[in-house]
């Protein structure tokens, strides 16, 4: 929600134009945000009489007949919009099928669609939000580490693009989100591991104390779902809740007066430098949070050569992204991608690297004038290092699979509903040929949407591969030009 101010100044040659726009919304802990006990949600949408959510396939089987006897209980009529969503699908057609869905609901511009699932989730619902007329409303219930963590701190929503993440996106502020830890109880392993890079990320960097508690307790907040689990011990739930409130805080605090990114020195883009273009590199894609812990070990390790880290620091650190099981190197992790992946990020830091890295850990600095040469030397001796480590530095379960995306299960049915939101947005920009190219009769400007071959144009590959071709092959699916 915002308000609006503004001067207009007459001028010599024409008006001068001032406008500061509040930005204001609301963060809720809210255990059971679907247990008909807790009306808050509801409330939100008394005044509409309905809802429209948009949640992703995994979250409707677990919790979908929950959401509906909630709503049910409070009189509102339910309409569910449901996705598969992973990297690979956080695209421009999945997008269109959101609007589809809000169009044919007949929403109101200030009537807000209920997101529910994990930050994939909630970034292309969220763009389709800041689309529609504009500035349409929503209501974020995260369901993932990452989501509540992480995504839920920001206003930024997103699609993919290319080789690169977020490459098309707004900010837009949610009007309220719910932070619901119990999601956590289901949340497989390698989710759970997958968030916890987030909270190295920001502990890291600024906020020392929360590290000392993920070190002090990483194998157990993990294997306990940050204590949500039955039986964990009251110690690892006080730890977790004391981990989570304080890391989403001090994210806010640092994000806060900088929401739409003015500034580009920013703390939490530790670990984000390289990571944009690496994560999608791999045929099946890395999960975010073993891309940017590979990007902040890295990172790590370029501070300790220039001695901004101390030789204990540094290993400390390693050591929880070892024993945390996230990933520290992947071997396409090489020159040619940190070159191309500096090119990208120098274009979207204005020119200058900014490199955050911690100094000492819990603090951060930017870097700025690295060479070519020593990103090199730092690589190779990144690379001697993580063979002192477990798996020579890679991860755990570090690549995307069905808890991601969901594409085990009824898959024709999305993929026919994103040909044809990819149809009517052809007809909008340009001519159809026989293939089903979009975008004025080829491939999206004459390339492959995608290092390893998916493409945004042709309609047989959305989403992540044909229809008829899709897989339970490595992490559950085909990519691409491969299906």
């Amino acid at each position: 929600m915002s308000d609006l101010t503004a001067s207009v100044l007459e001028t010599k040659n024409g008006f001068h134009v001032d406008g500061y726009e509040k930005i204001s919304y609301d963060f809720t802990f809210l255990d059971g945000v679907f247990d008909t006990k807790n009306r808050q949600l509801a409330e939100c949408y008394q005044r509409w009489g309905r809802v429209l959510a948009v949640t992703d396939m995994n979250v409707y089987n677990m919790y979908g007949e929950q959401m509906e006897k909630y709503f049910e209980h409070y009189n509102l009529d339910l309409k569910v919009h449901k996705t598969k969503i992973g990297e690979k699908a956080k695209t421009i057609p999945t997008f269109l099928s959101i609007v589809d869905s809000m169009t044919e609901f007949g929403i109101y511009r200030k009537e807000p669609v209920l997101v529910v699932g994990g930050g994939l989730v909630t970034d292309v619902a969220g763009f389709a939000c800041a689309a529609y007329r504009r500035n349409t409303n929503f209501i974020r219930v995260p369901t993932t580490v990452i989501g509540l963590i992480d995504a839920s701190v920001s206003i930024k929503v997103a699609v993919n693009y290319g080789n690169y993440k977020n490459r098309l996106g707004a900010y837009h502020a949610p009007m309220h989100t719910f932070l619901d830890f119990t999601f956590l109880r289901s949340l497989p392993v390698a989710q759970i591991r997958n968030g916890f890079a987030e909270l190295i990320k920001i502990s890291s960097c600024s906020h020392l104390a929360t590290f000392d508690l993920l070190d002090k307790y990483c194998e157990q907040l993990i294997d306990t779902g940050f204590g949500r689990a039955d039986g964990a011990p009251n110690e690892v739930r006080s730890a977790a809740d004391k981990i989570n409130r304080e890391g989403i805080h001090e994210m806010l605090k640092l994000e806060t007066p900088n929401l739409h990114e003015i500034g580009l020195d920013r703390v939490i883009a530790y670990g984000h430098t390289w990571s944009p273009l690496h994560e999608l590199v791999p045929e099946t894609p890395l999960r975010h949070g073993h891309a940017i812990s590979i990007d902040m070990a890295y990172s790590a390790t370029l501070a300790n050569s220039r001695k901004l880290l101390s030789d204990e620091e540094h290993h400390r650190l390693l050591r929880l992204f070892s024993r945390a099981g996230l990933s520290m190197d992947h071997p396409q992790f090489d020159e040619d991608i940190l070159d191309k992946g500096t090119q990208a990020i120098l274009k979207t830091r204005d020119g200058k690297l900014r490199a955050a890295v911690p100094n000492p850990l819990g603090s951060c600095t930017f870097l700025n004038d690295v060479s070519l040469d020593e990103l090199h030397a730092a690589l190779q001796r990144h690379k001697r290092i993580m063979k002192q480590y477990p798996r020579n530095g890679e991860g755990l379960e570090a690549f995307v699979d069905a808890s991601d995306t969901g594409y085990t299960e009824n898959n024709e049915q999305e993929v026919e509903a994103l040909e044809s939101a990819a149809a009517k947005a052809g007809n909008l920009n340009g001519s159809m040929n026989g293939n089903g190219v979009v975008h004025g009769g080829h491939v999206v400007n004459g390339h492959a949407d995608g290092v390893n071959g998916h493409t945004n144009g042709v309609a047989e590959k959305l989403a992540n591969g044909s229809a008829k071709c899709l897989t339970n092959g490595v992490n559950g699916f085909t990519n691409g030009a491969k299906a």
